[in-house]
């Protein structure tokens, strides 16, 4: 193959997974497209190997750049540094993972390379999952299905990992179905063989499709009146030009258009960092809480739930946390150090309340990795103490409406699956998301984030009340289905009903299975392929035919 027709060919390759694996995330109902999407950078790293292509490694990496950047541009919207650092990071992991994937190639034979590649994948992705203290699992291949969740019903039992499974087995089958008949090989194979090589690949594309139709969930439950306010606010201007009192006001003015008439429990959801520096040992003090609790005691069965920017204030001579923010000294030389959070609180009309910190934090914004390395080297770029990292919360925990326990995810924390689990098994009869993503504009990325939630509302078999500063808030059913949902920036209410369910499903009892199997598998053929030249005996051949010493 001469290098003009290489390029092209290589390009149309690129093109064609680039295409494949970024419209699931671009365009509605079309998640399917990601079950082939492997296939055109499989061939061309076979053409790549068969005819010895040097550099390589810039056609793959260049490939995961494309994916990344036509999937997740949007983060410019926030952070044109943040994006680009976002894009190249994710793509060169992806490609250290595909690289490692040829090293293996060259060690072990068959399809082993393959299954690790596959294997490795998924481990990381559990990782990012999990431990990362770096985390930016938008890319998850199962996560190609959130706007497809008819066909992902069973992610119930197996997670959003059971769908990256999904997607490397139809792959990995097609394109071995693919090899077999190019290289004529399968001319070779009896009438079984081929029927179970053909069957194998069908079962592979549409098993996991026929069986999510033949999956049913029913599940009844006492219901809840749920009332959502958007207040849409620009968040790059709002603490500046709005004061807070008068966000106060018109956030409660909107829930006020709400159907108040019934008598009846009623859940009432802000946004995520509704209010600013609320500290955590004098919240009923806050004005915010008390103008709230005057709305409260004119509907006294409701309670309401918003997001708040908090603060832990403690007085010591040195500091608690290496993320406290210094400030400084009082008269007995203390110093006043603030831990901060991104936090919802939950509040009736007896003043009672509970509060959750935000666990799973967005990397540069509000948490500083790996802080005993990187705070230091924070403070002496920018100088002085840095504000505005949060240190979260270790443990998953449930808001109190009323002993009636409310799972409430953060924004990012909506993105986790495992994660979400933990509040269905603390008790959680209900999800709330609440979020503002109006840093990214009117672009994919908000759209995105609220078919996450679809998700999740899947996995766990609970209501999901999603509500956004500036949008898109929803109610979505335990099947992930958009019951009802509110507009794009504009100020709204939108209210319904839910119902707060108490079953487990499969995957909130036992977890990421997929995922765990995945790092034993990745963790065995990666000795395997280490260990493989060891195994031979003196004298004999490695994986290259060549004499081994």
């Amino acid at each position: 193959m001469n290098v003009k027709k290489e390029v092209r060919i290589f390009l149309a390759l690129m093109v064609a997974f680039t295409v494949l694996m970024s419209v699931p995330w671009l365009v509605p109902h079309m998640g399917w497209t990601v079950l082939v999407g492997w296939v055109p950078l499989l061939i061309m790293e076979r053409l790549a190997t068969q005819n010895q292509v040097k550099h390589f490694w810039w056609w793959h990496y260049g490939s995961f750049v494309l994916w990344n950047a036509v999937t997740t541009w949007w983060v410019s919207g926030a952070t044109v540094g943040g994006a680009i650092f976002a894009i190249l990071a994710n793509a060169l992991q992806m490609s250290v993972i595909f690289g490692s994937f040829r090293w293996v190639k060259r060690r072990l034979g068959g399809v082993l390379p393959y299954l690790y590649l596959a294997a490795a994948w998924m481990a990381w992705e559990r990782y990012y999952l999990t431990i990362a203290q770096i985390s930016w699992p938008w890319l998850v291949l199962g996560n190609a299905f959130a706007d497809t969740t008819s066909l992902v019903q069973w992610y119930s039992v197996l997670g959003t990992m059971g769908g990256s499974l999904w997607v490397w087995t139809s792959n990995l089958a097609l394109f071995g179905l693919m090899v077999a008949l190019s290289d004529g090989r399968m001319a070779h194979w009896n009438g079984k063989a081929r029927v179970a090589a053909f069957g194998g690949t069908v079962l592979a594309l549409f098993g996991p499709m026929l069986w999510s139709v033949c999956l049913r969930f029913e599940e009844t439950g006492m219901p809840l009146h749920v009332v959502i306010g958007q207040p849409n606010y620009d968040p790059y201007e709002k603490e500046g030009a709005v004061p807070r009192e008068r966000q106060d006001r018109e956030f409660l003015a909107l829930l006020e258009q709400a159907d108040w008439s019934q008598d009846r429990p009623t859940l009432a959801l802000g946004p995520e960092t509704f209010t600013q520096v609320v500290y955590t040992n004098a919240v009923p003090q806050h004005e915010t809480f008390v103008r709230f609790q005057e709305f409260l005691h004119r509907h006294p069965q409701t309670s309401l739930l918003y997001g708040a920017v908090a603060f832990d204030p403690y007085f010591s001579y040195s500091s608690p946390n290496p993320c406290a923010y210094d400030m400084g000294p009082e008269p007995d030389g203390r110093h006043l150090w603030l831990l901060g959070h991104n936090s919802a609180i939950l509040t009736d009309m007896s003043g009672r309340y509970s509060i959750y910190h935000k666990s799973k934090l967005v990397v540069g914004t509000e948490l500083t990795p790996y802080p005993k390395l990187f705070v230091p080297l924070e403070r002496f770029l920018f100088g002085g103490s840095v504000m505005g990292k949060d240190v979260g919360q270790k443990e998953v925990s449930c808001l109190s409406m009323r002993e009636i326990p409310i799972g409430s995810a953060i924004c990012y924390e909506s993105v986790y699956g495992e994660y979400c689990t933990g509040y269905v098994r603390k008790g959680a009869q209900l999800l709330a998301v609440i979020t503002n993503d109006a840093w990214w504009g009117n672009t994919p990325g908000h759209k995105q984030h609220l078919n996450y939630s679809r998700l999740r509302a899947i996995e766990t078999r609970r209501w999901v009340a999603r509500c956004g500063n500036t949008g898109v808030s929803a109610f979505i059913d335990p099947c992930g289905r958009i019951v009802s949902r509110g507009p794009w920036w504009e100020p709204a209410v939108i209210e319904g009903d839910v119902q707060l369910l108490q079953g487990r499903s499969f995957f909130v009892r036992y977890g990421d299975i997929v995922g765990r199997l995945a790092v034993l598998l990745f963790a065995m053929l990666a000795a395997a392929a280490v260990l493989r030249p060891n195994l031979l005996p003196a004298g004999g051949k490695d994986t290259r035919g060549r004499k081994r010493r």
